[in-house]
């Protein structure tokens, strides 16, 4: 395979009809560890099923209770993991304390291939790698209120070791300060009230339904 920044991404998005009308630009979607993306994603993609695919991301962590290989994750290890670094399978892939995670460039094509806008969940250093290349999506940045309540959240879903809490909460003081770029990302929502954030979510994932 060709090593990351080779590949034509426009070439998944060519006119799919006889009109000539090209597919919608796809959406990548960021934000820390416990800000409701999950949420958001799920409810969108459940009132719009045959609109929106989801990209669904490698990782090398275990799954989580009631999470699924193949719709949560493709879930795997760190040699298979960074085999296909090796031979340029991804579009973006970072570690975050002692996992891995990575957008694929197969799981990208399969939803475009299903005729579907592509939602990529992805992360800081992810962000910055899809920049590089001419996939040209839209970015979406959903933020907590404020890092204390976001410490909250984490804690609250009691999945993760006070190690794993540190880090994430390290990550995403990063991630709010790199959202304070200009024109890093095309929308911020702030995630401090759910019915809130998901009408502005919606709007901006279907702008005509926008009142």
């Amino acid at each position: 395979m060709a090593p990351i920044g080779t590949y034509h991404f426009a070439d998944f998005f060519e006119p799919n009809n006889q009109a000539g009308t090209e597919r919608p630009r796809p959406i990548v979607i960021s934000g820390p560890s416990g800000v409701g993306k999950s949420t958001l994603l799920n409810r969108l993609l459940a009132q719009y099923p045959d609109r929106f695919g989801f990209s669904v991301s490698h990782t090398t962590r275990a799954p989580r209770a009631g999470e699924e290989h193949g719709k949560h994750y493709h879930y795997t290890d760190k040699e298979a993991f960074m085999k296909l670094v090796e031979e340029g399978g991804f579009i973006e892939h970072a570690q975050f304390g002692s996992n891995l995670y990575g957008t694929s460039v197969k799981a990208v094509k399969d939803v475009a291939d299903a005729g579907r806008v592509c939602i990529l969940d992805i992360e800081m250093e992810g962000v910055k790698q899809v920049k590089k290349t001419d996939l040209n999506p839209r970015f979406l940045f959903l933020q907590p209120p404020s890092v204390e309540i976001l410490e909250q959240r984490l804690r609250s879903r009691e999945t993760d070791t006070e190690e794993a809490i540190q880090q994430r909460l390290a990550q995403a003081r990063h991630e709010l300060e790199y959202a304070k770029t200009p024109g890093v990302h095309d929308q911020i929502i702030v995630n401090d009230d759910l019915e809130k954030a998901w009408e502005a979510f919606r709007e901006f994932c279907v702008p005509e339904e926008a009142p």
